[in-house]
């Protein structure tokens, strides 16, 4: 009974410690964007994963697999050359017109973000046109605690709503915005 009592009290003891210590918490990003076209239009623009020449940070990719689980592909950025982007797709809905993917290599120089994951979807508009999600969520690139500012959750947060941004602003370029 001692020991049980005494195993207790250092559990508790213990505990005020184990909740100061803890690591990053997942940041999420959602954006949207209303377009004038139809969603078919926008959706064949868009939904195949292995042609993200859409994207104006796209300088080239190239995968394998099409649109089936488990394809792959590599998005080189900027300029031929540029930094790399590796990604694997794991669920594709044509009918739904959306997909999502997962970064399975990328540097956190080019993007500070781990355990990344993200989804685009295409879906009627009220009133007409099409309306563009495309929603991550992730950790920041510094995994421990007191992360460097260019590593930081905000960091992280900023760098992907800029690059999901950038995509939709294209979009809404390309097919007319309407928000």
């Amino acid at each position: 009974m001692k020991r049980r009592t005494a195993l207790i009290a250092g559990l508790a003891l213990m505990l005020p410690a184990a909740a100061m210590a803890h690591g990053p918490t997942r940041q999420k990003v959602t954006l949207t964007q209303t377009v004038v076209a139809p969603p078919a239009e926008v959706w064949a623009a868009i939904g195949d994963f292995q042609d993200m020449s859409w994207h104006p940070a796209v300088f080239s990719s190239t995968g394998e697999g099409g649109n089936g689980i488990d394809a792959t592909r590599i998005l080189t950025l900027g300029q031929e050359g540029g930094p790399t982007v590796s990604e694997v797709l794991y669920k594709y809905d044509a009918a739904k017109m959306s997909y999502s993917y997962r970064i399975t290599e990328v540097a956190v120089e080019t993007l500070p973000v781990t355990n990344y994951s993200s989804h685009l979807t295409v879906k009627p508009a009220e009133g007409g046109g099409s309306q563009i999600e495309w929603r991550g969520a992730f950790y920041r690139g510094y995994p421990n605690n007191d992360p460097p500012p260019e590593l930081s959750d905000e960091a992280a947060v900023a760098a992907v709503t800029a690059l999901y941004q950038a995509g939709l602003d294209a979009l809404a370029e390309r097919f007319g915005a309407l928000n």
